[in-house]
């Protein structure tokens, strides 16, 4: 099967495989949580293309539910809208919107001082397990794989700046005018790969509220794939987040 076309269908087996978890439970509870997102891209920081990036903020929000397998254990699964990314700021590669006409060599590599921020947008599939600790007020564990598929990437580039031949802007390229405004907002999508899956983990508090249960989620996501379609001139990045959200959990079924 073609690598591009795995992501929808993987998506649809974890669902159905999921269905037939909830049949064997002991209780289910569903609900939705949102929060905040503080991603980042992990890159070869020998690369040009990928070093350098910082963390951006997005948003964070989605459907969670709680599978219960046994008395403190369950499996933690949610559908959920992740916002991932970085943020690149200062002397930094230009890989698009250069005006043509440049006296340069093809396939030179021409040098800014900007700002770029990469947004990408996964819908994600996280399936966790869970062990939750307490009575009323209880701590909670959670550690698993996760799936996602891109759904949308941009790059929204700002800043005014001369371009260079070098990184460190002792070189400037003689153009008329001086100067070049970089504001974009570019679709990236085509040269990164669909399908992303990672781990991700981290813990919790799951409070009494109403007839379901409070949640306060932190956690960790960590890509391991790498996202660019063409590593070989892109260079080699991987996805990563820090998530905060809150959430409530109400309960579905119970099995006896």
């Amino acid at each position: 099967m073609n690598r591009k076309r795995l992501g929808v269908p993987a998506i649809f087996i974890g669902l159905l495989l999921i269905s037939r978890v909830i049949g064997l439970s002991d209780e289910v509870k569903i609900g939705a949580h949102g929060g905040l997102s503080i991603p980042n891209l992990r890159g070869d920081e020998n690369n040009v293309f990928t070093r350098g990036f910082a963390s951006r903020q997005g948003l964070f929000f989605g459907l969670t539910a709680d599978i219960g397998l046994a008395s403190r254990f369950s499996l933690a699964v949610g559908l959920n809208y992740t916002s991932q990314g970085g943020l690149r700021t200062g002397m930094q590669p230009i890989t698009m919107g250069l005006p043509p006409g440049l006296p340069i060599p093809p396939g030179t590599i021409l040098y800014a001082d900007f700002r770029n921020e990469t947004v990408l947008d996964y819908v994600e599939i996280p399936v966790m397990a869970r062990l939750t600790f307490g009575d009323k007020l209880r701590v909670f564990v959670e550690a698993g794989p996760y799936i996602g598929y891109l759904v949308r990437a941009r790059a929204l580039t700002q800043g005014t700046s001369s371009f260079y031949f070098d990184e460190a802007g002792n070189q400037p390229v003689d153009t008329d005018p001086p100067v070049f405004d970089l504001g974009a907002d570019t679709n990236v999508k085509d040269s990164l790969k669909k399908t992303n899956i990672g781990l991700v983990g981290g813990g919790g508090l799951l409070c009494p509220f109403g007839p379901g249960d409070l949640i306060l989620e932190a956690g960790f996501q960590l890509g391991l794939t790498t996202i660019q379609k063409n590593p070989e001139t892109d260079g080699k990045s991987q996805t990563g987040a820090v998530v905060i959200s809150l959430g409530y959990l109400l309960p579905l079924a119970r099995h006896k």
